[in-house]
């Protein structure tokens, strides 16, 4: 069998150079198309070049906005409860990046319009949305679908969403014995008899076999708050272990415990809705980024109604990546595996020499790495500003995040094709399981250099 030749594209030296500006350069769709899939074209990068420093550009959206005073801020400094992008990115406070500023202005804009352009906004915000403004917090909420384009519907649709989750809350998060005091009040105000008589305990004959704690049956409401109490126990214990070294989610300030329980409902309302995958362990850690966000934003408003906000996005992403935690799927063509099996495809098409590498003579299944990075949409492998670079890139896939997310994956693989082609089996699944260190722009162009292989 002949044996492909590595492309010469990968032994370029733009892979060992300074990376490019932090630009990716997406595909156009043809108006036709826009609203439903978009089709792609590719554009011709330019030659690398070093790219400047982001930092944080703190305003309120403005059609023409002029870059303000920015606010360095950390979500990976323990010592920082802030939005940001990372101690690599932040540099010096008053230096904002002029990619920045134009991606700031074209975006304010873009969101200023009464109906927005979202293949404009989506191609913007794929090449990463500026810190500051609220903007990523209105743009990932436009990308999911929460907000509509209309921006005279914004109003109308998040009252009634958190209209919703508080009904859900009401309905699904009362306890047993709230319950159980709730049908005494209402069969004490239907009671003809005196009020002091009114408030004493139900009758034997007036509580239903539903309603008591020892019932076995389906409908019970009890046998239903034991069974959910595990569920419930386990996300108690990963929400308390999302992200320990972020003050915003770990700590015993009153900030991170308000947090901590807003995060607890979103996942356990969750859970009761979707009985059919309830809640898996790691579901966590694709909220956290969410939250973040949407608790960050400057206005007052939507910084309130964060939960409700972050619980209907959080839908909206899983719904496209639910196969992936349901565990009777696993082997199916939705499940896991298939998708794992198309990351190792993916490699084997643009770089046969290392695929054969791993797979055939070190003999390094990409289950041992690629099932962590698929899950969890790479929240764990790169440090908490760098993920959210990422979800910009991700979530601005109108076909959903899970294409871009294996390209991705496949550029992490080829960046460090060296060190894995010198290694052998221990060393290459120890590098994979703890990625080091990458510029993540420069990441995210070879992911798009991927796309436009392919459909070039």
């Amino acid at each position: 069998m002949v044996r492909k030749r590595v492309p010469d594209w990968l032994n370029s030296s733009l892979w060992s150079s300074t990376p490019a500006d932090d630009h990716l350069y997406s595909y156009s769709p043809s108006p036709a198309t826009a609203s439903a899939a978009v089709s792609e074209s590719t554009l011709q990068p330019p030659a690398p070049v070093p790219p400047p420093p982001a930092a944080a550009v703190a305003s309120k959206p403005q059609p023409t906005p002029t870059p303000p005073k920015s606010e360095t801020r950390d979500p990976a400094n323990k010592n920082s409860n802030n939005n940001g992008r990372g101690s690599d990115q932040n540099g010096d406070s008053s230096g904002v990046s002029p990619d920045d500023i134009s991606r700031q202005t074209q975006l304010l804009s873009e969101l200023s319009k009464k109906v927005i352009n979202m293949w404009e906004l989506r191609r913007i915000a794929s090449q990463g949305i500026p810190d500051g403004a609220g903007i990523k917090s209105t743009v990932w909420k436009l990308l999911l679908g929460y907000l509509p384009p209309e921006r005279g519907q914004w109003s109308s649709e998040l009252a009634k969403k958190r209209s919703q989750y508080r009904h859900f809350k009401e309905e699904l998060l009362m306890n047993p014995s709230e319950i159980t005091r709730r049908l005494e009040k209402s069969v004490a105000c239907d009671n003809d008899e005196s009020k002091s008589e009114s408030r004493g305990p139900l009758s034997r004959s007036q509580i239903t076999h539903g309603e008591h704690p020892l019932s076995l049956g389906k409908s019970s409401v009890w046998n239903q708050f034991f069974q959910d109490s595990e569920i419930i126990e386990q996300i108690d214990r990963d929400v308390m272990r999302t992200h320990p070294d972020i003050h915003f989610f770990s700590g015993d300030s009153q900030l991170a415990k308000s947090n901590q329980d807003a995060m607890r409902n979103i996942l356990i309302v969750f859970s009761k809705l979707n009985p059919g995958i309830r809640y898996v362990q790691g579901m966590n850690e694709i909220l956290a980024p969410l939250f973040y966000v949407f608790k960050n934003d400057p206005d007052a408003e939507m910084e309130a109604a964060a939960e409700a906000d972050t619980f209907f996005c959080f839908v909206e992403l899983l719904s496209g990546l639910r196969d992936h935690f349901c565990q009777q799927l696993d082997n199916s063509n939705v499940g896991i595996r298939s998708t794992i099996s198309r990351l190792s495809q993916l490699l084997k098409e643009h770089d046969e020499e290392l695929w054969r590498h791993l797979e055939v003579t070190t003999k390094v299944n990409p289950q041992f790495y690629a099932f962590r990075w698929i899950t969890l949409l790479l929240t764990q492998e790169f440090n908490f500003a760098d993920s959210l670079h990422i979800w910009d890139t991700l979530l601005s896939d109108p076909e959903g995040p899970l294409e871009t997310l294996l390209r991705v994956c496949c550029a992490m693989l080829i960046l460090i094709r060296r060190r894995l082609l010198a290694g052998d089996f221990t060393s290459n699944l120890k590098l994979l399981q703890s990625y080091p260190s990458a510029n993540i722009s420069h990441l995210l162009y070879v992911a798009n250099k991927l796309r436009s292989k392919a459909i070039g």
